[in-house]
């Protein structure tokens, strides 16, 4: 399948380079040049997650032989995840989670970041790239660390990942600046998320920087989920979902029902939106946010408007006023209108904002959106254990509050998407269930108390992490990105 850039549908590449490259020359994002029906009769026969991947994967890498994306499946899907079904669901009272944080580091990043490196591997090797490539990734988080350990001590790949120094939790800033690697470099910014990706994205966007890293041996490119290699994978956990409802009959086969996602960046969810474009029977996607609520302003407005204060809230993850994934949802939306797309991306870097028209917002109708505030989350996360004796993180928090309300007018079938493990948020989790502020807690005593108080098994990697050194204490400016790149790309970083 061939892909074609959101602001120049001239512009079209393999799916190989499109992986490679991550974003493309004019600064757009990759997207499908078309969405082929999924047999959903042949998904609901299969019998596992890694059959489920195959036939996704297929339809969009065709490039790729069988035994490769065989490779992939099973170097990913197969062996780094401690769950024998990787994303299991959970069915209770009324409603299901599907756990997408069975992965290496416990959030649902890992299940498409353990199998992109194999992907963009064997794509530089059909593409016959003789230069090593560079993986800039801005992070509220989760990413950073699921992108550090899967491409930690690849072969001619090398990654620099760049957070808020203040706005991830204490067990994700462990988790990123104890990574070991010898092609892996972690550098904190004094500024937000948005800060971060902004600044990565100018020197994605530098003609003179990328020529000069042509010049000195590297080409650019991006493990955040603007790379369509990082987006696809995300699709086939809505299916499989969807598989295990109908083979435990929860629900009929072809019953239409929703998903209530927690997002940020709007990845997660536009991976559901493409699923109902290749025919899963979706009803509405439940868009849920945080008190960074520019996406439900703009799912209810029409307007999309980042001119705000950032609040750094218990859900760091979805702390973010830039969703760069939504890009792709208006090159749909305008009917794949790349100079309309174009133009509205130039408002917002220009204005810091944009709006779109009525016929536009009929293209809105598959989702619907709501935001919760901390008080709401902690209330989510009692509710949710009080009532089904279950323990939700406080991303998973706020797609469990947007479902309870979207229940009010919808009684469709929902899945709840849970992002990470309690034991990665385990101060806010426990705050949400006791009532006791929690202040001065040391992280790996409230996971030991979380562990003994409400019966959850402390998974291994979050016991050995308190063990690790601190391997990387970088710390610029959020101004100061361009410039260390370029000082890593001369070789003044990289000791």
């Amino acid at each position: 399948m061939k892909f074609i850039c959101t602001r120049d549908k001239n512009e079209c590449v393999i799916s190989t380079e499109a992986v490679v490259r991550g974003i493309s020359k004019t600064g757009g994002l990759y997207v499908p040049v078309e969405f082929p029906k999924v047999d959903l009769d042949e998904i609901i026969m299969m019998n596992s997650y890694k059959e489920v991947a195959k036939r996704i994967i297929s339809l969009f890498f065709d490039e790729l032989s069988e035994e490769e994306i065989d490779l992939c499946i099973d170097s990913s899907y197969g062996k780094r995840f401690k769950d024998s079904e990787v994303a299991p669901l959970k069915i209770l009272d009324g409603f299901s989670v599907m756990e997408l944080f069975h992965g290496p580091t416990l959030a649902f990043k890992d299940m498409a970041l353990t199998f992109m490196p194999h992907l963009m591997k064997i794509s530089m090797e059909k593409m016959g790239i003789d230069k090593k490539v560079l993986i800039l990734t801005a992070t509220s988080g989760d990413t950073g660390k699921a992108a550090l350990e899967g491409f930690k001590d690849v072969e001619n790949i090398e990654i620099i990942v760049f957070y808020p120094e203040n706005g991830v939790s204490d067990i994700q800033k462990l988790q990123m600046n104890t990574q070991e690697g010898k092609n892996v470099k972690v550098v904190g910014i004094k500024g937000n998320f948005d800060d971060a990706q902004t600044g990565v994205k100018e020197v994605f966007n530098d003609k003179e920087f990328n020529e000069f890293c042509l010049e000195e041996g590297y080409m650019l490119s991006s493990a955040n989920s603007i790379n369509i290699g990082r987006l696809i994978p995300q699709i086939i956990y809505y299916f499989n979902a969807y598989r295990l409802l109908v083979t435990k009959g929860v629900i009929e086969r072809n019953e239409e029902v929703n998903f209530s996602v927690p997002t940020g960046n709007f990845g997660n969810i536009l991976a559901g939106y493409y699923a109902k474009l290749l025919g899963l029977p979706i009803n509405k996607l439940i868009c849920a946010s945080n008190e960074n609520n520019v996406l439900y302003d703009f799912f209810n407005e029409g307007k999309y408007d980042k001119n705000r204060e950032l609040k750094l809230t218990s859900s760091p993850s979805m702390d973010i006023l830039i969703s760069s994934n939504l890009e792709r949802l208006l090159f749909e939306i305008t009917f794949r209108d790349d100079v309309l797309v174009s133009k509205l991306m130039s408002d917002l870097k220009n204005n810091g904002s944009y709006s779109i028209t009525e016929d536009m917002k009929v293209g809105l109708k598959s989702f619907s959106s709501y935001y919760s505030t901390e008080s709401e989350v902690k209330k989510a996360i009692k509710k949710c254990f009080d009532e089904n004796q279950y323990v939700i993180d406080t991303h998973t928090a706020s797609a469990y509050d947007a479902f309870i309300k979207n229940k009010k007018e919808d009684e469709h079938y929902t899945i709840v998407l849970s992002t990470a493990s309690p034991f990665k948020f385990s101060k806010d989790v426990l705050r949400a269930l006791t009532g006791e502020d929690m202040i001065g807690v040391d992280a790996f005593k409230a996971n030991a108390r979380l562990s003994g108080e409400y019966d959850l098994f402390i998974p291994s990697e979050l016991v050995e992490l308190g063990e690790k050194d601190i391997l990387h204490k970088n710390t610029i400016e959020k101004d100061d990105i361009m410039s260390f790149c370029k000082s890593y790309v001369e070789g003044k970083e990289n000791d």
